[in-house]
């Protein structure tokens, strides 16, 4: 044994004999930088070498093991020629094959009138069963006659080099103190970590997704991420703030100039940030609303009430037309007295100089923006209150920096638009409070949504024409921006080079290589209804409200997924008008596909359709998550472990009720590269 402790698991990769300075590079790109991370890249198959077949019975093509005698070296002298090595058993003769291997490796390997064990693929030539270049040949047959894994391989890693490298692991894996208590240990068959992953790499056990080790290992993750969420929402808490003080009256009197009433849920939600806001304890609240149901109103109201209590807010979007919409929100429901600025990358020197004194002056209760007010050279002077919207791109770390960064006093409160199942949410936002809403406004028509035959686009453009004449908009929106001789989805380019025909000087184009200005000009014309139709790829589908924009046409919609169909339907419906959606597709569509398109025509309700998203796609698919890179986990699944996760969930509440020390799980929380999060564990 190297280490009875995990300092081995984490230990440099150069530590391990047969890991060379090439071999290392190779696992390196693959992102497998110590011990530990060799052990989650699980096998995929296995070959069976135990057999050990006669030269007679040989089949071509297949691998095969033989125990064969060596009578007879063949090297020549010119070069590039094969070496060969002439062998034989009682029931036939055959060749081993090498090129670029020295006579004297060769000699060592197969000594002549010795018996040795070789196993490798059978091929043919002139009659004669050879194998070329085998990997396995030994005088002791037991090392060979096994089963051997199949990994996912690099380029220039062997099958035999990667296998010899995972059993000295293996081998040599410590036995590491239990972290879990009794209860739980008798959940997974009382199976230790140790136990677990040698089972892992056993042949026979691949696919076991369902047996106590592999569910004990998945639970590990779980429980490692939760116990980090659980010690940043802990420490936190412990941050002791200036309670901001207000009443409601002035709330009040912002909601009696919106046309509308807010939801239970708006106000339930409105209640729980209030309440943060006047506790002595920091927020660190997560808004997570559906599309269409009002969450920038709710945080509109919470900073208003910080601004009452003598602080300054920011509320930072992700493109500067979204921070303008915040704006001019702002502008129209606050009272004049209220100071409000925006600030954004294009915004020139001086005003920019301007704002940044007047921040610092207190001379500005709101500033909006896009990241460019968290740029190190502004400061606040009362800075109480921090909103980022559409926040789906920031990790655990980075919200924590987020957090550090405000101060004691400033409350932070990040929302987004996208309905993700709870155990995803428990998972990503853990680290935060959370607050709902699902319920949308009364005078939210709900948007009619309708499938159709490419074929028939001769009535959808009939539709589209009719549409226009009322003075109403239109997105088109294509999945790729140029044609593909792979793919026949139909490209954003060739669509609007048709619908520019058939609607002359009334069509846009926006696609991911539209530069940021092209893009901001694209959108505020046609927010202006200078356009009729804007041509898009997705990047249409977060924030922005059109509420002249009626009517939105998905082509391929089979390709989408339906958490992103949903996101991008939701692009419409926001004025008082009846809103529709198109799903165009092509006839040949899968069962699984009419099912997926059903689900999006029966239902409006994106938490709903998110779970059967991941049901159907996996979570690594879920919008927004596999492009950010947020599938953080090895074994565990969201939906094949949703027990494990209420599971991990309920000891979470356990642990915290009892106060049980977090040193309990170091070592959990170092394998599974969770400490970097917690300031305590060393």
């Amino acid at each position: 044994m190297i280490n009875n402790t995990y300092n081995y698991l984490l230990s440099d990769l150069k530590n391990l004999k047969g890991v060379g300075f090439k071999t290392y590079n190779i696992l390196k790109k693959k992102k497998i930088n110590n011990i530990f991370d060799l052990l989650w890249r699980l096998p995929k198959s296995y070959t069976d070498r135990n057999k050990s077949t006669k030269i007679i019975d040989l089949k071509i093509g297949e691998i095969q093991t033989v125990t064969i005698i060596p009578y007879k070296y063949n090297f020549p002298r010119i070069r590039n020629l094969p070496n060969k090595i002439y062998c034989k058993d009682e029931t036939g003769e055959m060749e081993c094959v090498f090129f670029n291997s020295y006579e004297g490796y060769i000699k060592k390997i197969l000594p002549l009138n010795k018996q040795v064990t070789v196993s490798g693929k059978i091929g043919q030539f002139r009659n004669k069963y050879q194998i070329t270049n085998p990997k396995y040949i030994s005088e002791d047959a037991t090392l060979i006659k096994n089963k051997h894994n199949k990994y996912s391989l690099t380029d220039g890693i062997s099958e035999k080099v990667y296998n010899k490298i995972l059993n000295q692991i293996l081998t040599n894996l410590p036995t590491l103190k239990e972290w879990h208590n009794k209860d739980i240990l008798e959940k997974f068959g009382n199976v230790s970590w140790n136990q677990s992953i040698i089972q892992l790499h056993k042949p026979e056990n691949i696919g076991s997704y369902q047996s106590n080790f592999y569910k004990r290992l998945a639970y590990d993750e779980i429980l490692a991420t939760f116990l980090a969420h659980s010690e940043i929402r802990k420490n936190i808490k412990k941050i002791k703030k200036h309670k901001k003080i207000f009443d409601n009256i002035h709330q009040i009197k912002v909601l009696k100039k919106l046309e509308f009433e807010l939801t239970n849920d708006q106000k339930k939600s409105l209640d729980e940030i209030n309440n943060d806001l006047k506790s002595n304890k920091k927020m660190f609240r997560l808004l997570q609303g559906d599309v269409g149901t009002g969450k920038t109103i709710v945080a509109l109201c919470a900073a208003f009430n910080v601004i009452k209590s003598g602080y300054q807010v920011a509320i930072m979007a992700p493109t500067e037309i979204l921070a303008k919409q915040h704006y001019n929100l702002a502008k129209k429901i606050f009272s004049e007295k209220i100071n409000l600025a925006i600030l954004s990358s294009k915004s020139e020197y001086k005003e920019k100089k301007i704002i940044k004194k007047k921040l610092n002056n207190h001379q500005i209760d709101i500033i909006f923006g896009t990241h460019a007010i968290f740029q190190k050279k502004i400061s606040f002077k009362k800075l109480g209150l921090v909103i980022i919207d559409e926040q789906h791109k920031f990790g655990v770390n980075q919200r924590k920096k987020l957090s550090d960064k405000g101060g004691d006093n400033c409350d932070i409160l990040l929302m987004t638009a996208t309905p993700i199942p709870r155990t995803l949410t428990m998972t990503i936002y853990g680290d935060m409070d959370l607050s709902i809403i699902k319920e949308k406004p009364k005078f939210r028509k709900e948007v009619n949504t309708y499938s159709k035959l490419e074929s028939k686009i001769d009535d959808v453009l009939k539709f589209i024409k009719k549409e226009i004449n009322q003075g109403n908009q239109i997105f088109w929106v294509c999945p790729l921006i140029e044609e593909s001789k792979k793919i026949e989805h139909s490209s954003a380019i060739k669509k609007f080079e048709f619908l520019n025909k058939k609607f002359p000087n009334k069509v846009a184009l926006l696609h991911g290589k539209t530069t940021i200005e092209e893009k901001e000009k694209i959108l505020n014309d046609f927010l202006k209804c200078e356009t009729k139709i804007l041509v898009s790829t997705t990047i249409i589908e977060v924030g922005i409200d059109f509420p002249n924009a009626n009517v939105i046409i998905i082509e391929n919609a089979n390709k989408f997924g339906l958490s992103q169909l949903h996101q991008l339907r939701g692009r419409v419906g926001r004025g008082e008008k009846q809103s529709t959606c198109i799903l165009m597709f092509k006839s040949s569509l899968t069962d699984n596909a009419k099912k997926r398109l059903n689900i999006l025509k029966n239902s409006s309700d994106g938490f709903e359709i998110s779970e059967e998203d991941m049901k159907l796609r996996g979570y690594g698919d879920i919008l927004g998550f596999k492009q950010s890179g947020i599938k953080i986990f090895r074994l565990a699944d969201p939906v094949q472990n949703s027990d494990l996760f209420i599971l991990a969930e309920r000891e979470i509440k356990k642990i915290e009720k009892n106060n049980t020390p977090i040193n309990k799980y170091k070592t959990l929380m170092k394998l599974y590269d969770q400490a970097d999060v917690i300031n305590d564990i060393v």
